[in-house]
């Protein structure tokens, strides 16, 4: 937690001057000045933004979110850890498009924190991230976070500090559109976890093992130092998923998957009737883990990434990395049959749940690998937004390059070689398009995500995103409608990659 500590005390307290003391780097074509005034959470465009996202006549939904420590019961072991309900996952909240919600978190965990609504573009100073927008809930404290929900889709929202979303901090955020064209007869929600708690070591340990060892040294051995952009090679590989199997390992071994907080010996069931149309919305909460997911004796029709509808397509499995979601669509057949979600290039056990449409058909044996797993794979390219989602036609204003970097010596990470907060922003202006190029020059994959806005995929798929896997020593091109006013997080969702430094911000300057 020691690094996270110095985040805070650099961002907390002088935010706005660490911000500002930044220069802009690997910029093609020249954008704000770093010099230009900071459009901070409480600046006067947050809201007059925020106000073309209301309607009249609006309900408001209120929730409170309880964060507390928790014993539950996973695998058949009691284990403490930390949840928003009575177990991983649960406590979520489900709204409809254009709705406010009006969640009151109420902090019952023994240190500060805060929540992140992962993929809603809401106004600035409601994001949740702890020394950036707002100061973190001190224990026993309680803050009302109120927004409008702009889109419908899959969301979800968990803590935006130190190894806590390694805990079971997390729960879905659903917001429904009445006028939806997917038809579908059952809604179901999925999260996807690696589990520590109660099962060995603790988040600390491992990250300690990690700095000590320089985390996998298959992976980090052919990294570039943190100095450079290094090592790219003349590759413009794309990040598709067609072959990218072996490169999706992470940095961690678990010693248990769950889904919905359930082990395999305690798999959730998905109840249907036959010929039923189900809505499987897929989470990967996870913090190390690239999961891929199958339904056995089933096809999956790919309606929606990230919460944003895809033309569909139909495919055998998936893969989506940690903080990325897939709305499927599954037409239930007779039987039970095994729902899992292998972690991508581990050993670990599989995270399992069932599918079943008549009571008392045999349940599928535990560890069941369906042949669907190594058929068709979905790959960003089979991606296509719909018309309605897609970000209107425009030519890029400027492009700019970032380098996602790393050091195995000491298991540190970075953005053109700096660690967060002395990594550059990425300075914009409201209204402008900006083509972001994202260089891995690491051997590790990295799913990177942008807070409060969604981007739309170039050359590899067209999808509507706000998180990317960008794998090793490959580049992915993204492009971003500067639409919402703030200061942004963007940053790597594996939780240890992220704690080690690899995020910089989003900065809007006037």
């Amino acid at each position: 937690m020691e690094l996270w500590s110095r985040r805070q005390a650099l961002a907390l307290g002088a935010g706005a001057l660490v911000l500002a003391g930044c220069a802009s780097s690997g910029s093609s074509s020249t954008g704000p000045s770093a010099s230009a005034a900071l459009v901070g959470p409480t600046d006067p465009a947050v809201e007059r933004r925020d106000a073309l996202r209301r309607r009249s006549g609006a309900a408001t939904v209120a929730a409170t979110v309880h964060a507390a420590q928790r014993t539950v019961n996973i695998g058949g072991r009691e284990v403490s850890t930390w949840a928003f309900g009575d177990r991983p996952g649960n406590g979520g909240i489900r709204a409809n498009v254009g709705d406010v919600i009006e969640a009151t978190f109420d902090n019952g965990l023994p240190s500060a924190n805060t929540l992140h609504w992962h993929g809603i573009a809401l106004r600035n100073d409601m994001d949740g991230v702890h020394g950036l927008t707002q100061a973190g809930v001190e224990t026993g404290g309680r803050f009302t976070y109120r927004f409008t929900v702009p889109d419908a889709g899959t969301f979800w929202f968990h803590p935006h500090m130190g190894l806590e979303l390694d805990k079971g901090l997390y729960a879905p955020l659903i917001v429904e559109d009445p006028n939806d064209p997917v038809g579908f007869d059952v809604d179901v929600t999925l999260m996807l976890d690696d589990w520590l708690d109660g099962y060995g070591r603790t988040q600390e340990q491992v990250l300690a093992g990690l700095q000590s060892g320089g985390g996998h040294s298959s992976h980090m051995g052919g990294t570039t130092g943190m100095g450079g952009m290094g090592g790219m090679g003349g590759s413009t590989a794309s990040g598709g998923m067609g072959s990218m199997m072996t490169a999706l390992t992470g940095d961690v071994t678990y010693p248990l998957h769950v889904i919905n907080g359930r082990a395999p010996s305690e798999r959730d069931t998905v109840q249907a009737k036959v010929g039923q149309r189900i809505r499987m919305r897929l989470i990967n909460a996870g913090s190390d883990t690239a999961y891929r997911v199958a339904v056995g004796g089933h096809r999956l029709t790919v309606t929606h990434a990230d919460g944003f509808a895809v033309v569909p397509v139909e495919v055998d499995s998936l893969v989506l990395a940690m903080g990325e979601r897939y709305d499927v669509i599954v037409t239930a057949q007779s039987g039970a049959f095994p729902i899992v979600a292998v972690p991508e290039g581990k050993a670990d056990p599989a995270g399992e749940a069932v599918l079943r449409t008549v009571e008392g058909a045999a349940a599928p044996m535990v560890g069941s690998r369906p042949s669907e797993l190594s058929s068709r794979l979905l790959t960003y390219a089979d991606l296509v937004a719909t018309d309605a989602v897609r970000l209107p036609t425009a030519k890029a204003d400027r492009t700019q390059q970032i380098s996602l970097t790393a050091n195995a010596s000491g298991y540190t990470h970075g953005i053109n070689g700096k660690s967060f907060p002395d990594a550059a922003p990425i300075i914009v202006r409201e209204g402008e398009r900006l083509r972001l190029r994202i260089a891995n020059d690491t051997m590790m994959f990295h799913p990177i995500h942008l807070h409060g806005h969604t981007f739309q995929m170039i050359g590899n798929g067209s999808a509507r995103k706000d998180t990317v896997i960008v794998l090793p020593m490959s580049v992915v091109e993204i492009d971003v409608a500067a639409d919402n006013p703030g200061q942004w997080m963007l940053h790597c969702h594996n939780t240890y990659h992220f704690e080690t430094g690899m995020a910089t911000v989003v900065s809007y300057r006037t």
